[in-house]
Parts: C-alpha cells; structure tokens; sequence
C-alpha cells in the first residue's frame, strides 16, 4: 500500500491595514482571492493607522501597514517591503481652521493631529516646531475643527477633500510645502513584515502585494467598486479621486527618488530630535 505523498504546509499570516478605500483597494485582488500566494493564508485586520503604528512596538501583525515615521521606532522589529507605500506627489496632509489663518501664524496654537506617531505629524514638526498637538481619532479631528475645540486639524485619508465642504479655510498642504521644499513626493505610509519571518518569505509577501496592486489598477472599475465600502459614504467619484492619488506608480515601487524621500524625510527629523538617532533606513527587496 503506498503512502499519501505529505501536503505542503500552510502558514498563516496576519496582515493589517487602515479600513480606508485607498487600502482596500489596494488589497482588493488579495482580500478577494484574485491574486494568491501559494502556502500562505493571510488573515486581514483593519484598523487606524496610529493603532498599527503602536501594535507594531508588540510586534502584533506579520505584515502591517505603518507610517513612515512609526516605522523609525520598529525598525530593529520589521523592514520595509519595496512596495504599497502612499506617497504624496505635490499634495498630503493638510492643515485646516474654522476661519482663515495664514500657514506662518502656526506657531503656538493647538492643532489635533490623528497620532504622535503619524508622518503627518512629523511633517507638521518639520514644517512648524512651535504648535501644540492634541492627538484624536482621525475621523474625529474634522468636527473638532468644526466646532472650534482646537484652533487647526491636521487632515488626513479623504478629509484632505472634504474640508472646503464643511466650510474650513486650508492653511498648508503639507505635500505640497514639502515638494516645493525638496522636489520630492512625501512619504506617508508604508508596509513592512516581521524581520522573523526571514527575507524568503517577505520577499514573497512583497511580491503578492505588488501583483494585488497591479491587478487593482487593472482591474479599476471593480476595485474601486469594492474599495467603496470604505470610503464612508464618499461619493463615487471623489473617492475615486482619492484612491488615485495614494495608489499609483509611488504604490507599485519607491524607485529611487521614493527612497531618497523617504530618507531625507527621517534624516530631517533625525536631525531635530523627532527620529531615533541610530536610526537606519532598509528596504526588503529582490536587489537587496
């Protein structure tokens, strides 16, 4: 009687990420079966970006969606794949008041930000030293804005295009002053895997995100249409717009100037004190 030939092993891997539409999105073709990878069964978590930053210090999730700047304080637990970052080209988070403040009348006030641990809020550091931050929820930052209980937010996800419809006046994109202050696209949010689970299998992981982005943007019509039910009650059109702006080319791969933005962005906060010191920027990737 023979003996069955031994199945391989399945592993299970979690992976994390906002439950917002860029992010669903992007992971459409992987949460839906359309791409897979081989011997590998990924659990999806959704929760906020600043939840993630802190969950990685616990080393939570295999694989999790990070900001860049959560990233400096992790980087001895996870390493960065060489794809499904958000990068701001000319745009990214924004500054907003109930009445109109000029963007060099920052200095002192309060600001609600979505997390001490965001690029957002490192960003607003580098561009203003001097403000006092409040961190909250980000979807709750708008109202507090609204209803005067901080005298700016910093917006993030889809309130970067929502503001001027709640009647809030914009005093610095913070994509857009960083741009015109280095030439280069922001970093903002990252994905990276647990430096245990050894480069083999991070190596895989970035290779099926990747294909779970190019299938997505291949695929537009039913991945937007998807990516909908995150886009609390967006409409269509404007949360297509959003997606477009943080799933692109930036999405697929950093390519050099990618990467030369994302260090010189933790270099400068390096250098005011805001980044580890010892800090070393390392990306996971097929030339590494």
């Amino acid at each position: 009687m023979s003996t069955p030939a031994p199945t391989a092993k399945t592993i299970a891997l979690r992976l994390a990420h906002s439950p917002d539409s860029d992010d669903a999105f992007m992971f459409y073709a992987l949460a839906t079966g359309k791409v897979r990878l081989p011997g590998v069964k990924f659990e999806h978590v959704l929760s906020d970006i600043e939840s993630l930053n802190k969950a990685a210090h616990k080393e939570t999730y295999d694989v999790t969606a990070v900001s860049f700047y959560g990233y400096s304080f992790v980087a001895d637990k996870y390493v960065l794949l060489d794809c499904g970052a958000s990068f701001g080209e000319g745009y990214g988070p924004t500054v907003v008041s109930a009445h109109p403040i000029k963007k060099n009348e920052l200095a002192g006030r309060k600001i609600a930000v979505a997390g001490n641990l965001t690029t957002s809020y490192l960003a607003l550091k580098l561009f203003e030293p001097n403000v006092e931050t409040i961190a909250m929820p980000f979807d709750k930052i708008l109202p507090a804005v609204q209803a005067k209980e901080v005298e700016a937010g910093l917006l993030i996800h889809e309130g970067q295009l929502l503001f001027s419809q709640a009647g809030l006046h914009k005093v610095v994109d913070l994509g857009q002053w960083w741009q015109e202050s280095t030439g280069l696209p922001l970093p903002l949010g990252a994905n990276a895997v647990l430096r245990r689970l050894g480069p083999d299998i991070g190596l895989q992981v970035a290779r099926v995100i990747r294909e779970s982005v190019s299938y997505a943007l291949e695929h537009r019509e039913a991945a937007v249409e998807y990516a909908l039910q995150f886009a609390r009650d967006m409409d269509p059109v404007l949360a297509d717009k959003f997606i477009g702006m943080y799933v692109n080319h930036w999405t697929l791969d950093y390519g050099e100037p990618g990467r030369r933005a994302v260090r010189q962005l933790l270099s400068r906060g390096a250098a005011v004190g805001l980044v580890p010191s010892s800090f070393q920027v390392e990306f996971l990737s097929e030339a590494a």
